[in-house]
Parts: C-alpha cells; sequence; structure tokens
C-alpha cells in the first residue's frame, strides 16, 4: 500500500473516504463494480459473516483493481488443494480443524521457552557485528523463519530457496508467469519433502499431517504453502517495521524499555498501527446488508484492515502510537473463521523480538535517515526490506 502519509498512516485518501462513506462502492478498470469497506464496525461484520466468501473462484480473477491512493492490484488465481485461507466452510472446517491442535495457546506456550532461546542466539550472534547492521537480514528475518522450520520439519538450510519464490510470488508488479513458476517451484520443492515424510516420518507437523488418511499428498502440499509462507512473513515484516516504528517514536520506545512488563500490550500496538497485512476481499453469495448499505449477490468486496485499524469510532488518536492502549480487537489477524490461526506464535516472537532487543542494545537507532529506509510498498505484505542500525553498547 502507498501510504502517502507517512510510512506507517493509511493513504489520506482512505481516511477521507472511511470518514464519510465507509462502505463505498467501487469501479474496476474493466467497468464491473465492486465495495470498498474501510469503517471498523462494516469490516468487523464482514469478516465474521460467511455469506462473504473467501472462494477466488466465485468472483472475477486476474482483474486489476484500484483503491484510491494505492496501486493497482490482481486478484488471484483460483484455489489450490490445501489452501485453506481461500476456502469455505465446510471444506475450511475440515482442513482447519486439523491443525488447531497444534496452534492451541496452551501448545504456543510449551513452546515459548524455545522460542526465546532461538531470539537470544540470534542476538548473540548480532552482539558481534560491528558497524551498520541490517536488522532484518540479521535478525527480523531468520528468528521467524527458524521457528516455522522447525515446527514444520522444513530443512532451515533450505530457506534461501524457498525464500526467494515466496519473494517473488509475493511481488506485486510480477508478470503472471513468474508468480505461477515461483509457485510452482516452492510446491515442487513442498510436495517432495511431503512425500518423504510420509515414507520417513519426523517429530514435526508435516510429518504428522502426511501420516494421514483423510488428506492427499496435494492437500498436505498446499497446506504446507500456506503455513510455512503465512509462518514468518508477517512476523517478520511486524518485527522490522515494528522496530522502525518504534525508532521513530522515541518516547515510546524509552517507555518500552523502562517498564519490559508493557510488551504484550505494545505488540498489540504495533500490530494496529502497522497493519502489515493491509487488503484482504471477499465475494457476496447473495444480496446482503452491510451498515444500511446492500451489497449485490456476486459483488467483490475489498476491505482495508490499516484503515480499519485507524478508525476513530473504534480507537481514540488511532494515528498516535500508544503502547499503553488497549488495542486488542485491532483487525491485523483478520476476524471469524480466517482469522489467523498462528496469531498467538507470532505475538510469542514478537514480545521476544522486542524485548530482547531492547534490553541488548540500549542505544539501538537507525543507521541512515528515515527517508532512506527502503519500504516494502511492491509486496502484498508491507513492512521494510531492510533497516540499517546501529549501535555503541550492548547489554547482557
Amino acid at each position: 500500500m502507498d501510504r502517502d502519509a507517512g510510512p506507517f498512516n493509511p493513504p489520506r485518501a482512505i481516511t477521507r473516504l472511511r470518514g464519510t462513506t465507509p462502505v463505498s462502492p467501487m469501479t474496476f478498470p474493466d467497468g464491473h463494480h465492486g465495495w470498498l469497506v474501510t469503517g471498523y464496525s462494516a469490516a468487523r461484520t464482514l469478516l465474521a459473516d460467511t455469506r462473504f466468501s473467501s472462494r477466488q473462484d466465485l468472483g472475477p480473477l486476474h482483474i486489476p483493481y484500484e483503491i484510491p491512493g494505492m496501486p493497482p492490484v490482481t486478484e488471484p488465481s483460483p484455489q489450490e488443494p490445501g489452501l485453506f485461507i481461500s476456502m469455505d466452510p465446510p471444506d475450511h472446517t475440515r482442513l482447519r480443524r486439523m491443525l488447531t491442535g497444534a496452534f492451541t495457546a496452551r501448545r504456543m506456550k510449551q513452546l515459548e521457552e524455545h522460542i526465546v532461546d532461538i531470539v537470544e542466539r540470534r542476538l548473540e550472534d548480532m552482539v558481534r557485528l560491528t558497524g551498520e547492521v541490517d536488522l532484518v537480514k540479521e535478525f527480523a528475518l531468520p528468528v521467524p523463519v527458524l521457528v516455522i522450520c522447525e515446527m514444520l520439519g522444513v530443512p532451515f538450510e533450505h530457506r534461501d530457496k524457498f525464500q526467494a519464490d515466496t519473494t517473488k510470488f509475493m511481488e506485486k508488479d510480477v508478470v503472471l508467469e513468474e508468480k505461477i513458476a515461483a509457485y510452482v517451484s516452492l510446491t515442487t520443492f513442498l510436495g517432495e519433502l511431503v512425500a518423504r515424510k510420509r515414507a520417513e516420518p519426523a517429530d514435526d507437523l508435516l510429518s504428522d499431517l502426511a501420516g494421514r488418511d483423510d488428506l492427499g499428498l496435494d492437500e498436505v502440499t498446499g497446506v504446507a504453502f500456506l503455513l510455512l509462507l503465512a509462518g514468518y512473513e508477517t512476523t517478520t515484516n511486524m518485527l522490522g517495521l515494528g522496530t522502525f516504528a518504534l525508532l521513530e517514536h522515541p518516547a515510546q520506545l524509552a517507555e518500552l524499555r523502562e517498564h519490559p512488563e508493557l510488551a504484550p500490550d505494545a505488540v498489540e500496538e504495533l500490530l494496529r498501527y502497522c497493519s502489515v497485512a493491509d487488503v484482504f476481499y471477499r465475494y457476496a453469495t447473495q444480496d446482503i446488508e452491510l451498515e444500511g448499505t446492500t451489497i449485490p449477490e456476486g459483488s467483490t468486496v475489498v476491505v482495508s484492515l490499516l484503515a480499519a485499524n485507524r478508525d476513530p469510532e473504534r480507537f481514540e488518536n488511532p494515528d498516535t502510537l500508544d503502547i499503553r492502549r488497549t488495542a486488542r480487537g485491532h483487525l491485523s489477524f483478520g476476524h471469524g473463521v480466517h482469522q489467523c490461526l498462528g496469531q498467538q506464535l507470532a505475538r510469542i516472537e514478537m514480545r521476544a523480538g522486542f524485548a530482547g532487543l531492547l534490553r541488548r542494545f540500549p542505544d539501538l537507532r537507525l543507521a541512515v535517515p528515515a527517508d532512506d529506509v527502503p519500504l516494502r510498498t511492491n509486496m502484498n505484505i508491507y513492512g521494510v526490506h531492510a533497516l540499517p542500525v546501529t549501535w555503541t553498547r550492548t547489554a547482557p
């Protein structure tokens, strides 16, 4: 999203639209009509209503659409086996239910100590570095990648390969053939891995799924693709962009450093404030009334989570970063049946990551002017491509 009001704020046109018409009609370049939802209440209601379908094969496909203040986006291809994020109940329910046991709050709590250890090992490696350091390369990316690789059973040594494919797949301005090639390359790699795990299972989530008689290899491969991609993309970009936000708000950073017990609230506020996954879309399966507006059957509905998370009707002074705010209820992990399955895992990684960074590097600061930080405006998940930082002091 082209955040023309600064690296963290919604486009001004989106903000103006939310203030006047939080459920507004829009016209696609090919002439067909759709809807844009920018208000918090309308977005939350829509995401909870399964009459708004997530199936990509119901709406018009591969149609570039434009949202005020944002570059054109192309809707993705029809659903593939196992990609339950683009399915409706009961297909979605069947696959998601198989995974809930691996992501329960209790299971995540058991993993927390190990995740903290992973964070501390990466910080120890960073301490040995000098000069300008890219926080994304050295910390924000490897921590979530290692966590999700261990959980799924994906060899960490193959990270360069699958990261290159996922990066190409997540780019906005890539020709369809290149995007498909990246998807095929990654799913081929994962399909071969799943087949090996069915033959020789290990103690990991993909082995558990591969051993089920009620799942085909193509479905397990699709699930693996989705979990791998979602398992590190959001957290990586939140660690990078969230650190950037704290460095740009030194009073908030100092307060969090002085009061580390605020970390859980700070994570929720950073999730709300940054909103790295900023656009969702749905298709109306029938005529549906939304906040007094009738959405006709067959309509494509685009939801701006960033705009909803900055709605003054829900959050007081929404454009202010306030780590003491009670930001729970934000929509950064979605809402309803598609609410992010791994959200507790992401929260643990972020709490450990931000707390560790602020403790180990008491004078952490940007190594370049803020305007020179490269933003991921060309990607479907927002964030920073790199975050050059430096420090002069370290702590145990």
